[in-house]
Order: C-alpha cells, then structure tokens, then sequence
C-alpha cells in the first residue's frame, strides 16, 4: 500500500541513518529519565532505544505520521485532537540536537502514534457477528501498537505504508481524499464511509488471516506483512446473504458430505424424485435426523409429496466424490450461521462478473491452493473416507466484508449493494 494511497497525499520514504554510539546513549538516558506507564515497557525492552529519531534527528517516519494526523478527518477523527502542530514543533526542536528534546519528542510521536491508531480500529457502526470473541475490536493498548510497528524491520516503510490496518482501509482512504478533492456530494462521502467503517476492524498485513469480501466475490489472505494470495469466490445471493462474520478457521475436512439445506429438499430433490430420478442416481441418500449417528432411511418409505409440499421435513445428504456440491475440501470454523469455505464442481460461476449464487457459504475459486497456504503443505486425504477432520496447524482467522465502492478514472463508483448494507 503506497502512503500518497493510505494518507491522501504524497510520502517519501527513505532509508534510516545508522545512529551513532553517543547519540543513542544521550537520547536513552533521557528516554529512561522521560517515559512513564506503557512507553516506559516499551522502551526498557530496546534498552529506550529511539523509534523515531536516528542520527540525531526524526526520520521520514515522523514526517508520514504528521501527515496521517493533519489529514485525519479523512479516517472520520478530527486533526485537532492529535495536536499536530505542537507535534510538529517538537520536531524542530528536536532536529536542533539537544537529546532532552529528541526524547520529548520521541515520546510524544510515540504517544500520538499509539492514540491514533487506537481510535482508528474502532468502528462507529459494528454489524459483524463474532464467532470467535477474541476477535471483537478493542482498543489496544499503546504498548500493543509499538510492539507491532517496531518488529518490522523497515520501520519507515512500515508507517507509509499504514501497515498497522488493511490495505483495504488504505485504498477507501485514498477513495475518501480523492472523492473530496473532487467535490463529491454528502451522499457519496457518506458512503464510503460507511465502507470504510467496515474494514476497521480488518488487520493488516503481519496477520495471519483471510478476509472476503460479498461484495465483489473476492478473497484475500495475508502474512508476513504482505498479500499473500487471492482468489474468485462464489457468495451468498440476495436472498440468502454471506453475513458480516469473523471467526477462525480451525478444521480442513476431506472428501465432505453435502447436507442439503431443507428448501433445496423441498423445492428440488423431493420435485425430482416425484419425476422419476432415484436419491441414488443423485449420489444422495436420506436420514433419520440432524444428530451426530442418524441411520440410513430407505427412500421408499418417504413420503415425498409431503416433503415437496413441506408438511414433512427430511434430512438428505450428497455423497462424497467429484461431483459433490462441496467439491473436495470444506474448511470450518465454528459459528451459529453455518458458514463455511469450500471447493466447488461447478466452475462456470466462479467465471461470472457477479459471483452471488451460493445459499451464505463461500465457493472457492482454488480450494486446494488456500489449503496449501492454510496446511503448510500440500492438501491431500490419505484414502477416500468420508468427512476426514484435518485440523490446521495453526487457528487463522477469516473475515467477512461488504466493500461497495471502487476507483474509476474519473473518480469513486459502487458496486450494486446487493445486500443493502449501503443505506
């Protein structure tokens, strides 16, 4: 993610000066001397090394923050509150030479810093189901976000780049400075706001995690600070929406069964029996009920004209193979929605431009790729056993979006909102 992107505006980033002996041991002992509370832990454990100042002076890094901070009403806050221009000011001080002075400085761009991107994971309009409460947005706390921000190595690039949040947040940041550049109505601000809203909660890229996105029918998945992958995935349509969801992938299952959801029982499979097909020629069979051990039902004794008229409910499944609905591989993490990801036969849709056909779950455009990424090695059942439960080396979180807006060459555009989430 550029800076001119996430901030609105241009950024150098150059590479840091190698400070010199004595002025990391006069700016440390006046750091040891100024800091209290989180920034003193913080700074004990680099022995109150500088983050900001090297050779004497800040570097570019505090430059990029001022100008997050001064352009902060783009991120919805207000600039003010972050007192940029004392800020500033204590840069210049700094930049003189007088080791009192880099540290105060310091320590307020440390303060600053830590602040601001506490307020900015902080969503105003939260509508995400968390499956996993772990997930939930809380503010973090100042020795959090420095510990994050100083384990990169290139520290610059890791404050232009606005590394700390997605690169999802970053590109409906720059949408935000471009659309008032371009005098957009309140209508327009006002929507991509509320999609910027949305990827606060995202984490960037040293994250382990997938995030996908309903709108477009993409997904995503991060590590090591960078993109690591992305993919076509099929979503849920209008009438039965991929809900806003986090949680954590736990479990890989091999060689799926297909429950098949009671409408489709209904209105499909029981309207194709009535017409002559078999359950067997379907590769599907029936069962008792929804528990854990149901017993086989022989389809002869079901009623179907019943069950096609939804005076009876009954539980039926696909078998195992290639043509199974959940392709070769599902992934599941828990959640009261039923989400999961899962490979699909049924490539011609993952080819559409509008990819909302599926009942919520997500279709995967290269199952066995994610599940290379997510495994650490190649993804392959053993034998042809049905529902082997792999669980992951690692739980990765996944999180599901609804980002509307993109970029044109004249400016800001939105997806049809489909679900309605815009309003």
């Amino acid at each position: 993610m550029s800076a001119s992107l996430a901030a609105g505006i241009p950024v150098a980033v150059t590479a840091r000066a190698a400070p010199t002996a004595v002025a990391v041991g006069g700016i440390a002992a006046a750091i040891r001397a100024e800091a209290g509370g989180d920034l003193k832990h913080f700074y004990a454990a680099r022995d109150f090394r500088p983050l900001w100042v090297r050779a004497g002076k800040t570097g570019p890094a505090a430059q990029t923050l001022l100008a997050y901070l001064e352009s902060a009403d783009l991120d919805g806050l207000k600039p003010s509150s972050y007192e940029p221009d004392r800020l500033r000011e204590m840069i210049r001080d700094a930049n003189r030479g007088d080791a009192q002075a880099q540290a105060r400085a310091e320590l307020a761009l440390s303060k600053a810093f830590a602040r601001y991107v506490g307020d900015m994971r902080r969503p105003e309009r939260d509508r995400t189901i968390y499956a996993d409460k772990s997930l939930k947005p809380k503010k973090p706390s100042a020795l959090a976000v420095l510990r994050a921000a100083a384990f990169p190595k290139n520290f610059d690039a890791y404050l232009a780049g606005m590394d700390w949040m997605s690169e999802h947040y970053g590109r409906l940041r720059g949408l935000v400075a471009r659309a008032e550049k371009q005098g957009a109505s309140r209508e327009t601000l006002a929507r991509l706001h509320r999609n910027l809203d949305r990827t606060r909660i995202l984490p960037g890229p040293w994250v382990h995690h997938i995030v996908v996105d309903a709108s477009s029918g993409q997904l995503w998945y991060y590590g090591s600070g960078k993109r690591q992958g992305s993919m076509r995935v099929v979503v849920g349509a209008a009438k039965t929406q991929t809900p806003l969801l986090a949680g954590k992938l736990q479990w890989a299952i091999l060689n799926p069964y297909w429950n098949v959801p009671t409408y489709l029982a209904r209105d499909s499979i029981a309207q194709k029996i009535l017409g002559g097909r078999s359950l067997a020629s379907l590769h599907m069979e029936a069962l008792s009920d929804w528990g854990p051990n149901p017993a086989k039902i022989d389809p002869a004794t079901i009623d179907w004209h019943a069950v096609a008229a939804g005076k009876e409910e009954i539980r039926l499944r696909e078998l195992p193979g290639a043509g199974n609905s959940m392709g070769r591989v599902k992934f599941l993490f828990p959640n009261k929605e039923g989400i999961y990801l899962h490979d699909t036969p049924d490539r011609a849709l993952l080819a559409k431009p509008d990819r909302h056909f599926s009942n919520g779950c997500i279709r995967l455009e290269n199952a066995g790729e994610l599940g290379r990424w997510l495994m650490q090695r190649p993804l392959k059942a053993p034998s042809n056993k049905p529902e082997q439960a792999v669980p992951l080396p690692a739980e990765v979180p996944v999180y599901l979006t609804y980002i509307t807006a993109v970029a044109t060459e004249r400016g800001v555009a939105f997806r049809d909102d489909i679900y309605g989430r815009d309003g």
